[in-house]
């Protein structure tokens, strides 16, 4: 029989109960450790957290800024509408919410395309537009069947608009969805914060170039939220700023004639006033409607513009690149007159042809233009006369000269995408050879430079300045579309600088032989038909450049097809004494200057001088007339 020590069990009760004494001591000590940690120690983190929780920071969009002429008419503004949106990780089966949709609300084809587009381009967990510009009575009747489709809703939102559509749309360029590109330049220039629930940005023309002006400053809205994510009142609103405003140098009644007067034809004109430095119009035809890529463009409308042989979204007068023609003579007689190689007086005899190196280099005209002096070199547009004279300066006189003014090199203009251009030289053709063979310079190929052809190709806008700095005495300001920016909130204004880039040292009386000439090419040279019964003094002068080599053939513009035909160009200054205008036109394929490009200026410099409103496009005088 086994006796039971009472001591020894109440001595083991007592340790279990001291262990357990400790063992709950020891976890209200935990606890009140825990306590004081969470609500005196981190007592303001987990408030913090709290209120995250209980309030919402909503960013409020503000306007973007608007665009103006120079006279204030409004060139890109704003508007709100309804749109439809889907937020596809909330919404199930895509297809199935948006073939409910499409029985109360009219959905089509392109709307559906452009949806996916966006779904590709975007993250599942934003909202996507699937209709835009709802009508009241389409926003009733989703209202009515709302609690059919998760992640579904109607929001008001801004939309860019420009009114005059296709006119000036490379100049204004276009809005678009936010992608991983732009992203980058919000991180440059540190705005993250400012973009905010953006989903726009600018992609080209000033609408890129001035983003950060015109996008306008976000505004928030502190709203307290329930445990289910709705808002149940607001407690405080910082209002959004509007985006400044631009007021453009540019005048959009003179960009419309402009416009109106290439027709169906391809091309780019770009006019500056010579004083200033600002774009009265820039010109690229044909142009585009920006409005179709505010909601994102469609499919079809993209590879309509995307695969036209017009190439419509190609900025001709800033991207694209056209041998001068007979319009660098003019530069060709100035520089020789500075470095000594000719005289006004100084003649040559034209036989029809100049032979270099058992090479035929032959003038336009059969028969040549007998004896000619520099006045009707450019009047008449002699080719022989600058064959020789280039073979006279060298090709690096004749570089370093046309340097000064412009050529081969970026305007600096205020929209991006600007081409370089060439301006041949000894040094260019080293660095943009690699055979050695390649990179030597011969002496022939300097002949065909003189009259604009061979290596030479510039920009439309690099001929406006140049033709602007000669009209303006040399004297070059650097173009710009951007006359002001207007501080939405101060009504403050930003001037743009009108400062000189330079002031090329160029002697008055060899200034005036060349503009007494260009004065004669518009009386009584190649340019006087275009110009017949003009209320003012212009100078000017005509251009036509090569497209492909005729290897000695005449060139007869009817046997040739269309593409294939020469550039014709045109520059001009107006009036001539006191010059408020310059220009440079370029018709692709347009064949002779005075054909087709002349006619185009005089319609834009009879607008913007005397105010004359054009009847139709400016026809293409079908004479054939002796100029290269």
């Amino acid at each position: 029989m086994e006796f039971r020590n009472p001591e020894q069990e109440i001595e083991g009760f007592q340790r279990r109960l001291t262990f357990a004494g400790g063992l709950v001591l020891l976890s209200f000590f935990l606890l009140f450790a825990r306590l004081v940690w969470l609500q005196v120690i981190q007592h303001d983190y987990y408030q913090t957290r709290a209120e995250d929780n209980r309030i919402s920071l909503v960013p409020i969009l503000p306007n973007r800024g608007l665009i103006l002429d120079r006279n204030g008419i409004v060139m890109a503004r704003n508007y709100s509408a309804y749109t439809l949106e889907i937020t596809p990780s909330r919404a199930g089966d895509l297809e199935t919410a948006i073939d409910g949709l499409a029985q109360i609300i009219d959905i089509q084809q392109k709307d559906r395309k452009r949806f996916r587009k966006l779904l590709e381009e975007s993250k599942n967990f934003e909202s996507l537009p699937i209709r835009t510009r709802l009508s009241d009575e389409e926003v009733a009747k989703f209202i009515a069947h709302r609690y059919r489709f998760p992640g579904v809703d109607i929001k008001a939102r801004l939309f860019r608009q420009y009114p005059y559509n296709e006119s000036a749309s490379h100049l204004l360029g276009y809005i678009g969805r936010i992608n991983d590109r732009d992203i980058g330049r919000i991180e440059e220039k540190d705005a993250e914060p400012n973009y905010r629930g953006t989903e726009h940005f600018g992609k080209t023309g000033l609408e890129l170039k001035y983003e950060f002006d015109l996008h306008g400053q976000t505004g928030f809205e502190k709203v307290e939220i329930d445990a289910g994510g709705r808002a149940v009142r607001m407690l405080s609103r910082i209002p959004p700023v509007t985006g400044n405003n631009l007021t453009l140098t540019v005048d959009a009644k003179l960009q419309e004639v402009a416009e109106q007067a290439f027709g169906d034809r391809r091309g780019a004109l770009v006019a500056i006033e010579p004083a200033t430095g600002g774009i009265l119009a820039l010109v690229s035809m044909p142009g585009y409607d920006p409005n179709l890529f505010v909601d994102g463009i469609d499919p079809q409308n993209w590879d309509a513009l995307n695969n036209s042989p017009d190439k419509p979204m190609v900025n001709r007068a800033l991207n694209g690149t056209y041998p001068p023609g007979s319009t660098f003579k003019p530069y060709m007689a100035l520089a020789a007159l500075e470095i000594g190689k000719r005289t006004p007086q100084q003649t040559i005899f034209d036989p029809g042809s100049y032979t270099f190196g058992g090479h035929v280099f032959r003038d336009d005209k059969k028969g040549g233009h007998g004896t000619v002096d520099m006045y009707k070199s450019i009047v008449q547009s002699c080719d022989t006369y600058y064959y020789m004279l280039s073979n006279d300066m060298g090709i690096d006189n004749i570089a370093n000269f046309m340097r000064k003014f412009g050529f081969g090199q970026r305007t600096g203009v205020d929209v991006e995408g600007e081409s370089e251009g060439v301006l041949p030289s000894q040094e260019w053709k080293r660095k943009h050879f690699k055979k050695a063979e390649q990179q030597r310079w011969f002496a022939g190929e300097t002949i065909s430079i003189g009259i604009g052809q061979g290596y030479n190709s510039y920009t439309p806008i690099q001929l406006a300045q140049a033709i602007a700095t000669l009209a303006n005495d040399g004297v070059m300001f650097r173009p710009h579309i951007v006359k002001f920016i207007t501080d939405t909130r101060t009504g403050s204004t930003i001037p743009i600088e009108t400062q000189p880039l330079r002031t090329i040292p160029l002697k008055p009386q060899n200034l005036e032989v060349i503009k007494q000439a260009l004065i004669g090419v518009n009386k009584e040279g190649t340019g006087a038909r275009a110009f017949a019964g003009a209320e003012y003094v212009s100078a000017g002068k005509t251009g036509t450049a090569q497209v492909y080599s005729l290897k000695g053939e005449k060139y007869t513009e009817g046997h040739v097809t269309e593409r294939l035909r020469d550039h014709a160009l045109f520059i001009a200054f107006a009036p001539a004494d006191h010059p408020k205008i310059a220009l440079a036109v370029l018709v692709e394929n347009g064949g002779f200057g005075a054909q087709a490009a002349a006619p185009i200026a005089r319609q834009v410099l009879d607008y913007y001088l005397l105010g004359k409103q054009p009847k139709a496009a400016a026809p293409a005088d079908s004479t054939e007339l002796e100029e290269d």
